[in-house]
């Protein structure tokens, strides 16, 4: 998790939940233009450990959520993205990529197709908090001639994770355990309209549940008032998505990489494949037949402490074959983990490299990701 380190506290923005972040003792940091919670006096491997083990609490209001309007906006927003979003039912979601022209991501984001009754012109997006001006400037552009973006800025973002996230939301809102994973509806949660998923960054089962501004603070008290709740804040967030083999825009994706080099090869759908017919469809087709220069694996180092961003991967002879993007301590592994690109000829797991660590060389292991088996709910 990168903070802002230049950003003054006055030109922050702040998110509904400020005040309670402030109320139960959050340490306050830079993130992304909004003054955010890190940490509470728990701790951040104690606040990991309790999503694992029951259910956390995440604001995320500082993601950019819009909708975009438009006789067919699916099939608009096909322009700028490899996932197949006019196949998406009502009511289904999807994780895609917004790419440039050389096949570059833009962003990663969630596209949704809302399946009440006068939504049908609609789809529901949810970007990255750094990346949702120039996102929504992007999008807005590039479909001005089909579609119409809609900034939802008086809307908030709570995110319950964990298995104990179900048995809690069913005493609030009793249709949201019908949900499974990458579906979502609207539904009143402790008398709040709101539009929920079962969705979320930790591996965990979960929800995240999009609220009226006004109404965010009465429900996050409502939820961290049951026994099983606990707020998290962005540390534990970061350790819990790197576990579970997530990207984090800005370190393990950005406009340089291109979805095969970051294996994200299956958010590329087979008919936008047979189609070739969005942004850089030439090169990330090509790196598909052919293969890529180099690829993100999961790292294994040794010894106890973490490998951090920007560290070098050499090969055994000292040549450099690769960087970190993303390191730090597994409290399910008790151990250090990593991403990063690796020429692809190393990427295969089981494969022993050296990672730089403080001024010297450890031996770090290749291995598929997620470190942590997922564990979505995909029905019974």
């Amino acid at each position: 998790m990168a903070t802002a380190p230049d950003a003054s506290a006055a030109s922050l923005k702040t998110t509904p939940l400020h005040a309670l972040h402030k109320e139960l003792g959050a340490r306050m940091v830079p993130f992304a233009g909004y003054e955010m919670p890190v940490q509470y006096p728990a701790g951040i491997i104690a606040e990991h450990t309790h999503t694992r083990a029951a259910a956390g609490l995440f604001d995320v209001s500082h993601m950019g959520q819009a909708v975009l309007r438009g006789d067919d906006p699916a099939a608009a927003f096909e322009r700028l993205v490899p996932g197949d979003i006019s196949g998406l039912a009502p009511g289904a979601m999807r994780y895609s990529l917004l790419l440039n022209d050389a096949g570059g991501i833009l962003d990663d984001l969630m596209v949704t197709r809302p399946g009440e009754p006068g939504t049908e012109g609609q789809i529901y997006l949810v970007v990255n908090a750094a990346c949702k001006d120039a996102d929504f400037a992007h999008i807005g552009e590039r479909l001005q001639d089909v579609a119409t973006l809609e900034r939802a800025e008086d809307r908030a973002l709570l995110a319950l994770q964990g298995p104990r996230a179900a048995s809690v939301l069913a005493r609030l809102a009793p249709t949201a355990t019908e949900l499974v994973f990458m579906r979502a509806a609207a539904m009143t949660l402790d008398g709040v309209e709101c539009f929920i998923s079962r969705s979320g960054y930790t591996g965990e089962d979960g929800f995240e549940i999009s609220l009226p501004a006004g109404a965010a603070e009465a429900v996050a008290r409502r939820i961290l008032a049951e026994p099983e709740v606990e707020p998290v804040g962005l540390g534990a967030r970061d350790s819990l998505r790197l576990e579970a083999g997530l990207c984090l825009y800005g370190h393990d994706i950005d406009t340089k990489t291109t979805p095969v080099e970051a294996a994200l090869t299956w958010a590329v759908s087979k008919r936008r494949r047979e189609g070739a017919d969005f942004p850089g469809a030439g090169i990330i087709l090509e790196q598909i037949a052919s293969g890529a220069a180099r690829r993100r694996v999961g790292l294994l180092p040794e010894g106890r402490a973490p490998v951090r961003e920007g560290a070098s991967i050499g090969d055994q002879d000292g040549n450099e074959i690769g960087r970190i993007t993303s390191g730090g301590y597994s409290p399910m592994l008790k151990r250090p983990i990593a991403m990063g690109y690796v020429a692809t000829a190393f990427a295969e797991p089981g494969r022993e490299v050296q990672v730089s660590l403080r001024g010297r060389d450890v031996t770090a292991v290749v291995v598929a990701l997620p470190f942590v088996e997922p564990h979505y709910y995909r029905g019974s």
